[in-house]
């Protein structure tokens, strides 16, 4: 089952002690320790090697696995007693206090961020000095995130002004949320009461959001298996070919898709699946000039039409 990207982060902290105890750990052993997937870890072993002591990439963890066991071949170089720089420390505490003021934390959390803190203020001295001067003010997704995991834990309704890009439209709805989580970006899962349905809403896309007095009542539900990813096409959907410019390229991100091959001007070619290519003429309208569908043929004639279609419409009205 996916995780927030806060649970994420606890597990991946109790792991570096866990491989750090136990060399050469079978990567079955360790999944099934943690009660998450192989492939859940794999994916957390590919972030390790990112994380260290240094904020300049100094020393890093050096953990890599064949697949079968996994190996930590640094533990010592990271466990000497860590030494901040001036800067290091300033955004620590910059960024710490940032945290500790988001609505919607744990109490506990903040408690415990907020000892957490103060031993470093303690520790950096004057070297932290300037983070007092200093602030940060979270964007929106932050307020977002607060909002619904309130609303989760005390299992009250959302309402919602939503932006799907699908339909370039902005929505509103109710939702009884059920889970938060992250996969890239962080998502909410919970019943629309608009469509009477599951539905995944990414955070980033909710314009505004408030709880409601109403209490969340899903219906009991299966949580999905998000381990291979958000959206998960079949292997027997038709493939659908794009090609789009530098001003395409966000395809990439917002889209599924199997590959993005590199073209010679900037752009991308993104080979994709879908059970409703005809749900993608949309999207060649939105991107104009910047993109194009390949394939199927009769895929880019019904765009191409569709595109004529709406600049005849557009010259007549003028």
């Amino acid at each position: 089952m996916a995780t927030n990207a806060i649970d994420q982060t606890r597990r991946m902290l109790s792991l570096v002690t866990y491989l750090r105890e136990r060399p050469g750990a079978h990567v079955q052993d360790v999944a099934r320790a943690f009660g998450i997937t192989e492939d859940e870890l794999i994916s957390d072993l590919d972030v390790l090697p990112m994380c260290g002591t240094s904020f300049r990439g100094g020393d890093l963890l050096d953990i890599d696995t064949d697949g079968d066991r996994i190996w930590w071949h640094n533990p010592d170089d990271v466990a000497e007693p860590l030494r901040l720089a001036a800067d290091e420390a300033t955004a620590l505490l910059v960024a710490a206090r940032a945290v500790a003021t988001l609505p919607g934390l744990r109490e506990s959390d903040r408690e415990a961020l907020v000892r957490a803190t103060a031993k470093l203020e303690t520790a950096a001295g004057e070297s932290g000095a300037a983070s007092s001067r200093l602030s940060v003010i979270f964007e929106a997704e932050g307020g977002v995130f607060a909002d619904v995991d309130r609303a989760i834990s005390e299992r009250r309704r959302l309402w919602l002004r939503y932006y799907s890009p699908a339909r370039d439209e902005l929505t509103e709805r109710e939702v009884d949320p059920i889970r938060l989580f992250a996969v890239g970006h962080t998502y909410m899962e919970g019943w629309c009461r608009l469509s009477e349905a599951r539905r995944t809403f990414r955070l980033d896309r909710v314009a505004e959001i408030r709880l409601l007095d109403a209490p969340a009542a899903p219906p009991e539900l299966e949580l999905r298996d998000l381990s291979a990813g958000l959206v998960q096409p079949a292997a027997e959907d038709p493939e659908v070919v794009i090609e789009v410019g530098t001003g395409g390229r966000w395809v990439a991100e917002y889209y599924p898709h199997d590959r993005a091959e590199e073209l010679p001007d900037g752009g991308l070619r993104i080979t994709l699946r879908t059970p409703d290519p005809a749900s993608l003429r949309r999207l060649a309208l939105r991107l104009g000039g910047d993109g194009r569908i390949v394939t199927p043929p009769e895929l880019a004639d019904s765009a191409r039409e569709a595109a004529r279609d709406a600049l005849a419409a557009y010259e007549d009205a003028v």
